[in-house]
């Protein structure tokens, strides 16, 4: 009897076990991205430039540099300035030259991104509490564990 992931590609032949259990870790992130997407879309934002500001907003005063904000991102952008140039352009970051040492740029958050955060957080915690509801504690616990333990 075919898997659901085999019915959903249309797969003729059975996957492997290790090759079926990745490529729906894959398949469920790309679902995930795209529901994301479709939540942040009414506030104007991409996955990316959320996590930034979040990012961002969780830094306070002090702000965070590129290479900060680029190692603390969920998924890797490659084109971070580009990204917060955008955001910048919107007046929800804004960039300060540390006075330290002037070759360094920080970013930080302004009132109108805390204010879209403010109204997107919302809608991206009741998608979470929406997507694991039929899901129990000790469950998600597990696949917390099991995708640590790929990551490694």
């Amino acid at each position: 009897m075919p898997g659901r992931l085999q019915e959903e590609l249309k797969q003729r032949r059975p996957f492997e076990l290790p090759e079926e259990a990745l490529l729906n870790v894959v398949r469920t992130a790309d679902a995930l991205h795209q529901r994301v997407a479709q939540v942040l879309k009414p506030f104007g934002l991409t996955e990316a430039q959320y996590n930034a500001l979040r990012i961002l907003r969780g830094a306070g005063e002090e702000g965070r540099t590129c290479k900060e904000i680029s190692d603390r991102m969920i998924k890797r952008d490659p084109d971070v300035t580009r990204m917060l140039d955008r955001l910048v352009t919107r007046k929800l970051v804004r960039r300060e030259r540390d006075s330290s040492d002037r070759r360094v740029v920080r970013s930080h958050i302004t009132t109108d991104g805390k204010a879209l955060l403010h109204r997107a957080d919302p809608a991206i915690r009741n998608m979470h509490k929406e997507l694991t509801e039929a899901v129990n504690p000790a469950s998600l616990r597990s696949l917390i564990e099991t995708l640590e333990a790929l990551r490694q």
